[in-house]
């Protein structure tokens, strides 16, 4: 592989670390800043409301920017929203700082996946965005426990100044060796847009995905402050678990994709969600027990996020069938889709948090989840009821 994917690689575990580093540390900033767990939670929700708007708008306005331009001017961005949160004088403008850092986010992983594909021979295009994401999944095992353990440590805005460092190396990484001459591939036709927008299909798709996947976020959001109130582990122990969650993560990822390219997006999908659902009601159970709460916390990261392979393939699948010339745009707007689900997920969490307390957020993702599998069940059967059912990819 090149050199400079492997810049690439670098700079999605920067963004990775980014979006999640945040839930160990809403406890930290609650207490700091002097708000309460659900409007500390409101970090997480508007970091992924700002992908969810910032990948179309952006996308849009950058869509004949050189591709190399654009990634660095993102991962500038990236850059100064975390410098921006590391000095936020107070709650309001620290919540302004994650917005903004989140704008960069969707449009970067569409342009480095776009990048990395330019980079090695056809065959080899599929390990080269694997390469890409391997970043944001290093994120999640190493990048997140270690950015909490330095927020408990030296304060939650040293965690933000690492990753501004990670942000330069990136930066620095990307200019020297990404090469300028990049081509461009002409944009989607505003006729094959609308028909991504208007497809009853892959709005179904981009249903599950919100649900299926926002819903794991109604617990996940909180699992610092569970794992302290509820089971009652120290704040050092904390880390450790997120570490344990980040390993099974790198476990699910892998073996999402292997079980969607053996059985299909619909078949892999119900069995995902359906384990994902199992677990949340588990651990909604186990929280007074340390033994138990750590156990389900292991196995819980590698269900809830082995889901992003299968869906992010039935939407290639499905937009292959339904609007052939704009396979990239119905790609981007489900990543859309996932952050829309973390925005509402991470909020519906703070409600619940509020009105019945931390312990039920298990709970209620849990059904929420659920709900995912009856959406994932009714796509297969219009699936085959179109005689067009959608293969793995």
């Amino acid at each position: 592989m090149p050199l400079a994917l492997w810049a690439l690689t670098i700079s999605a575990f920067a963004v990775g670390t980014t979006e999640f580093v945040i839930v160990g540390l809403i406890p930290t900033i609650a207490a700091d800043l002097g708000v309460s767990l659900p409007n500390a939670g409101l970090l997480v929700s508007l970091y992924a409301l700002g992908v969810t708007i910032g990948a179309p708008v952006l996308t849009a306005l950058a869509g004949r920017m050189p591709r190399k331009t654009l990634l660095l001017s993102l991962l500038a961005l990236l850059i100064a929203g975390n410098a921006f949160a590391a000095f936020a004088p107070g709650y309001g403008s620290l919540i302004a700082a994650r917005f903004i850092t989140g704008l960069a986010h969707g449009v970067f992983f569409a342009i480095a996946s776009t990048i990395a594909t330019d980079l090695v021979d056809r065959d080899k295009e599929n390990s080269a965005i694997a390469t890409v994401f391997l970043g944001l999944t290093l994120a999640l095992v190493t990048g997140v426990p270690l950015g909490t353990w330095i927020g408990q440590s030296f304060g939650w805005q040293a965690t933000f100044l690492g990753v501004v460092a990670l942000g330069l190396i990136g930066l620095i990484a990307s200019a020297l060796l990404v090469p300028s001459t990049l081509s461009r591939p002409a944009p989607a036709s505003l006729a094959a847009q609308a028909r991504v927008l208007t497809s009853p299909r892959l709005l179904l798709v981009y249903l599950i995905t919100a649900v299926g996947y926002g819903g794991n976020f109604i617990a996940f959001t909180y699992l610092a402050p569970m794992l302290t109130d509820v089971t009652g582990l120290s704040a050092g122990a904390v880390s450790v678990v997120i570490l344990l969650y980040g390993a099974s993560v790198a476990a699910g990822n892998i073996l999402g994709s292997r079980l969607a390219d053996r059985a299909g997006p619909i078949p892999a999908l119900t069995l995902i969600f359906s384990g994902l659902a199992v677990l949340l009601a588990a651990l909604g159970l186990a929280l007074s027990s340390t033994v138990g709460a750590i156990a389900v916390v292991a196995l819980w990261g590698g269900f809830a996020f082995a889901n992003v392979p299968p869906l992010q393939a039935y939407t290639v699948a499905t937009a292959r069938q339904v609007a052939p010339d704009a396979v990239v745009v119905a790609s981007g707007l489900n990543i859309g889709a996932f952050n829309l689900g973390i925005a509402l997920g991470s909020w519906g969490g703070g409600q619940v948090v509020e009105q019945i307390g931390l312990a039920a957020t298990p709970f209620v993702g849990a059904a929420v989840v659920a709900a995912g599998i009856v959406l994932t069940r009714l796509a297969g059967r219009l699936d085959t009821g179109a005689g067009a059912a959608v293969p793995a990819e």
